[in-house]
């Protein structure tokens, strides 16, 4: 159940719509302006930073020995 991202091109609000199933078709509507001129936004997730650079598999030491 995936959550996409839109842009209204009217007034520039962002919102996010939550879409039950893939067969429900997805015609967004801006809740501040109610526009249907929208276009999906990039979405952006977070990622923690690792506490050591081991965790992630990845040797940051220049390997001289």
């Amino acid at each position: 159940m995936p959550i996409y991202e839109y842009r209204c091109e009217e007034c520039d609000a962002d919102f996010e719509l939550f879409i039950r199933s893939l067969s429900q078709p997805a015609d967004p509507t801006c809740p501040k302006c109610g526009s249907h001129k929208v276009k999906k936004a990039i979405s952006l997730f977070g990622v923690s930073k690792a506490s050591s650079s081991s965790t992630l598999g990845v040797s940051c030491d220049s390997g001289s020995t």
